[in-house]
């Protein structure tokens, strides 16, 4: 078959053959198809498809809009997509404070929304995502910080470690609370390898961090 006949195929079970049916009625071509990204979440501008295209194929059930300027393969797992719409809004994103200590199962709180941090002076961002935005030192942003995979898509986002996101909390723990702060470090310390002197010297880069872990640990050891 030639990259320009519409697409055909072999179906093996029912849901192959309702998806080639209206890959068929809405004239949809087998390159077209071999264009979409095997991730389940992209963006158009990386594909290069253009909006014609977009809308056959959104008119075949083939793809659906989840955000701005992100589709999503209907044939696809589900995706963490709130995750997946921060990252593409904000490349510099980086989960911080409880949504951090949460994803280093360093707390048993589950949180109600994520918590996003960008430099200090980055523009603002608006999401329909449940996140709350802070907004850190630039000087130290990338103290901690490393990129993780966003499960089933191309795409990462920032996540600080766990001595960051511990120190974080202690610093700002009018936010999160004492209690999760005190948590996160009495887990931590159970950890092997856990090292209170690379702690200490992860809260002494930012502020207001130090001295409150340094009393934590007094109690806790």
């Amino acid at each position: 078959m030639s990259s320009g006949s519409t697409a055909a195929f072999e179906p093996t079970d029912p849901v192959e053959e309702e998806t080639a049916r209206r890959v068929t009625a809405a004239g949809v071509r087998a390159s077209t198809l071999r264009a979409l990204p095997t991730t389940p979440v992209f963006r158009p501008a990386d594909t290069g498809l253009s909006h014609p295209t977009l809308r056959r194929l959104l008119q075949a059930g083939i793809i659906e809009k989840v955000g701005h300027g992100l589709y999503r393969r209907l044939d696809a797992p589900l995706v963490d997509l709130d995750l997946a719409e921060v990252a593409a809004r904000a490349p510099l994103g980086t989960l911080c404070l409880v949504s951090a200590l949460a994803r280093h199962d360093l707390i048993t709180a589950i949180p109600e929304h994520h918590d996003i941090a960008l430099p200090r002076g980055h523009g603002s961002v608006t999401t329909p995502a449940p996140v709350a935005w802070h907004y850190f030192d630039a000087a130290t942003f990338d103290v901690g910080r490393t990129q993780v995979s966003i499960e089933g898509t191309a795409a990462t986002i920032g996540l600080y470690s766990p001595e960051r996101s511990i120190a974080d909390a202690f610093r700002l723990r009018h936010q999160v609370g004492q209690e999760v702060a005190v948590e996160a470090l009495r887990t931590w310390l159970r950890r092997p390898g856990a090292s209170p002197a690379d702690l200490l010297r992860t809260a002494a880069q930012l502020p207001r961090a130090r001295r409150p872990i340094a009393e934590a640990l007094a109690v806790l050891l």
